[in-house]
């Protein structure tokens, strides 16, 4: 069967750049190899042979994104592993990921439980008040001292040493075979993702309707 012209996929990425207000059109007219030196040819003919991305069915499937990775849709309109180590990038995302869902939780807790010793108020709130209390700088501290670890972790990964984002942390002792902890990975990025998505839905939301999350599922404020 014909491929899609290269020129296609051109005004593809184009309209998706357009749509979406992320960045400008050069971003996403590379191709989903990254060419070397005297490989602009070889690099467009393996473009025309490959498969559209699973995510994004009118893009072709970044070349680095070949399925093998857990949780790999082949979900990348921006073309960032085309400029970066997959492995940074996963270490990147299992990382923010981690830190969202604490903070949904945290979120959601912080509505209904706050310690005696501290002022009950919304968590965004309660986030601009502990900052002007020095929280924000013993946080900064603190993270900035862990990094120091996962900074070593992360040659690692890049090195083929570690899995991404592994640190072999299983106090419970959940993943007894290669089956059950391929499930928990797969599980773990999902709601990695949809954390990031949830934070920044629940920050936003009550900076425009100044209620908390089940606040505003119990008395629903139309923005209309």
């Amino acid at each position: 069967s014909a491929a899609v012209p290269l020129d296609t996929h051109d005004m593809l990425r184009t309209s998706v750049v357009l749509a979406a207000l992320a960045a400008t059109a050069e971003a996403f007219t590379t191709s989903g190899v990254l060419p070397k030196a005297g490989s602009r040819k070889v690099a467009t003919s393996a473009l025309k042979m490959q498969e559209n991305s699973a995510a994004v069915p009118f893009l072709p499937r970044p070349a680095a994104l070949d399925g093998s990775m857990v949780g790999d849709v082949g979900f990348d309109p921006l073309g960032f592993t085309e400029k970066y180590d997959i492995k940074w990038l996963r270490e990147a995302e299992l990382k923010h990921g981690r830190f969202a869902m604490l903070a949904v939780l945290g979120f959601i807790v912080q509505e209904f439980y706050t310690f005696p010793f501290f002022p009950k108020m919304a968590p965004v709130d309660a986030h601009d008040y502990f900052v002007t209390q020095g929280g924000g700088s013993q946080i900064i501290f603190w993270i900035s001292f862990v990094e120091l670890f996962s900074v070593v972790a992360l040659f690692e990964t890049i090195q083929g040493k570690r899995e991404a984002g592994d640190y072999a942390f299983d106090p419970l002792n959940l993943a007894t075979d290669e089956v059950t902890l391929a499930r928990y990975r797969e599980a773990e990025i999902k709601h990695a993702r949809l954390a990031m998505i949830a934070i920044g839905g629940f920050i936003h939301q009550f900076w425009v309707t100044k209620q908390t999350v089940f606040e505003q599922l119990g008395d629903f404020k139309s923005l209309a």
